[in-house]
């Protein structure tokens, strides 16, 4: 996902989007823990789509884009 994409959503999808990507990552590292992990590569993707979210959601919230 890229961030022209996200800042096309309202701040209420990017939250559920926000929520799901939490609990991706923390299957992920649970996987990570068990030695299961198919792809370690995964785990630094969500992170930074995280990153990516958590920056739009506050540039919406800063500006006064919440709609």
């Amino acid at each position: 996902m890229n961030a022209q994409e996200l800042r096309s959503k309202s701040v209420s999808e990017l939250k559920i989007e926000l929520h799901n990507l939490l609990r991706e990552k923390f299957n992920l590292s649970m996987q990570r823990g068990t030695g299961q992990l198919a792809r370690p590569d995964q785990f630094r993707k969500v992170r930074k789509d995280i990153a990516r979210i958590n920056t739009i959601l506050a540039e919406k919230t800063n500006t006064g884009d919440a709609a």
